[in-house]
């Protein structure tokens, strides 16, 4: 008699290797799920995101409070942009209606905020639709150590997916920055929205650290809250004299030179329902 497989046993094998490879799948496209993180170093923050720091596999979306925050918004992406380990280049890849009434880009601003310009490649695109093909050949070359793309409108929920599925399979984060009226659903696995903050002066009343309101609007599998963050040129610096924003300082993680710390005490989640107060110089150059 002929040995043969009963059917059930090669179909419940077959399912077996097809779960196997779905649960293999499933962290690439859920972004970074168990794998590397970027921490802000600032314990409150850090705890509200999964893995406790910025997820690097992942679209991150980063929008402003109001049109007027727009240039705020890119700073805090152009300062996060910066803290991204290694001297792989980071790609910034921008469209006309994407960064509409900011004027060119600038790499002394960009150096003003951490991101060293020696790092940068800049893509210009044409329109959104080439800026969304740039954005994805990008990832899936795996060269940058991150990209930062201001892409206008033109990332609905079926973009977000194909952007979410690249930076996912790259390990590279996608930093997104969208204006204030664009943003709706994606898959994104956070969302930023930032608000423009008095910058902190020296003695003479020169800029000596950028600050923005930030708020975690959205955090896949973490927590929302609100923060007053200001850039650290310099780790060693106390230029905010509250003992809350030492926080940072007595943590044990510090990843780069170029890092965040708390400025004052909102970490109240009560606090993104709150109004803004007005005002505030965009952290921009």
């Amino acid at each position: 008699m002929e040995n043969r497989r009963e059917p059930s046993a090669a179909l419940g094998a077959t399912r077996d290797e097809v779960i196997g490879a779905l649960r293999r799948l499933l962290p690439r496209l859920d972004g970074a799920a168990g794998g590397d993180v970027l921490p802000f170093g600032i314990a409150d923050l850090d705890a509200r995101l999964p893995g406790g720091g910025l997820a690097l596999g992942a679209l991150h979306e980063i929008a402003p409070e109001t049109a007027a925050d727009m240039p705020a918004a890119l700073g805090f992406a152009v300062a996060l942009a910066g803290r991204l380990p290694g001297r792989a280049p980071v790609f910034v890849v921008e469209t006309p209606r994407g960064l509409a009434g900011l004027g060119a880009l600038s790499a002394h601003g960009f150096a003003g905020l951490g991101l060293d310009p020696a790092r940068l490649v800049l893509v210009s695109a044409a329109d959104d639709r080439d800026g969304l093909w740039a954005v994805e050949e990008a990832l899936n070359s795996g060269g940058p150590a991150g990209i930062l793309a201001a892409l206008g409108g033109a990332v609905d929920l079926k973009a977000s997916q194909r952007l979410q599925r690249a930076a996912a399979g790259s390990g590279r984060p996608l930093l997104l920055l969208r204006t204030a009226g664009a943003v709706g659903t994606s898959v994104a696995m956070t969302r930023w929205r930032i608000a423009a903050a008095p910058a902190a002066r020296d003695p003479f009343g020169l800029v000596a650290a950028w600050r923005w309101r930030v708020r975690l609007e959205r955090c896949r599998n973490g927590r929302p809250g609100a923060w007053l963050l200001e850039r650290d040129p310099e780790p060693p610096a106390l230029v905010v004299p509250h003992t809350e924003i030492l926080e940072a300082e007595s943590g044990e993680v510090d990843h780069a030179a170029h890092r965040f710390r708390l400025a004052a005490p909102l970490a109240d989640p009560a606090l993104a329902e709150r109004p803004r107060e007005g005002g505030g110089a965009a952290a921009a150059s």
